[in-house]
């Protein structure tokens, strides 16, 4: 079939995942798409090799036009690196150390240094191309099949919800986290990533309600963020128009 998008939620710096994952997709060719919907990066042992999979290796493996969004922790760093923001950098749930320590080649363990900290606060450890990256992944991408965002839409004051194109402060697509999305848009199809699925009510998934650390579906809304990056989670992608599921898990 061509035409198709194969659509990748989270990844958190699980290089092991995203490789599995990608083995198996099927073979993709010029005509289809391959969209990230962010989180590149944190919580896993190798954001540093994602980064460079996604960015310089894959290009080289399909043919496949490849779509990068941007993630809310990817947006984060780029705050960090221009205002600070100790709040996000510090928390160990928010999994920056590890980040830190990917991109450094550290395998250093436990709890920060001070060397650490003092670079957790900066964003300094990230090279300048990486940087570079970040700044230029989209907020929102639109093909036949879907809009894809990172987080979700931004409630319209009045009811429902703005199309990406109507948003006037983008970062609310990488950082909204909202129950009301996803029970009651109604629209053309959206998929998104950064909620994790098994946070979002089981009895509206059509798709395996039985397990809510799968993949969650709605009636207009497909979320993908199962975890991966943290104990027991894993990588899930989808593709449309055929709404096949693939994953990481063994």
């Amino acid at each position: 079939m061509a035409n198709r998008t194969l659509v990748i939620g989270d990844i958190h710096g699980a290089l092991d995942h995203l490789q599995r994952l990608l083995s198996r997709l099927p073979t993709l060719d010029a005509s289809d798409t391959l969209v990230f919907l962010g989180d590149y990066i944190d919580r896993g042992p190798d954001s540093a090799g994602v980064v460079d999979h996604v960015r310089n290796r894959l290009p080289g493996e399909t043919a496949a036009k490849i779509v990068c969004l941007r993630g809310n922790h990817e947006d984060a760093w780029l705050r960090v690196r221009h205002t600070g923001w100790p709040e996000f950098v510090i928390p160990p749930n928010n999994g920056c150390l590890a980040c830190l320590r990917s991109f450094r080649g550290d395998g250093h363990w436990g709890a920060p240094t001070a060397d650490e900290v003092g670079q957790l606060l900066t964003g300094a450890f990230f090279p300048a191309d990486v940087v570079a990256w970040f700044e230029q992944l989209l907020w929102w991408y639109e093909d036949e099949h879907a809009i894809y965002v990172h987080a979700g839409l931004h409630a319209r004051p009045a009811g429902g919800f703005l199309h990406p194109s109507e948003t006037i402060d983008p970062t609310v697509l990488v950082w909204t986290r909202s129950r009301e999305f996803f029970k009651n848009y109604r629209g053309k199809r959206v998929v998104v990533g950064h909620t994790t699925t098994s946070l979002l009510p089981p009895e509206l998934s059509v798709y395996t309600p039985d397990d809510p650390s799968d993949l969650w579906a709605g009636p207009s809304v497909i979320a993908i963020d199962t975890g991966c990056g943290k104990p027991n989670g894993f990588l899930s992608a989808v593709e449309l128009p055929a709404g096949l599921v693939y994953e990481s898990r063994t």
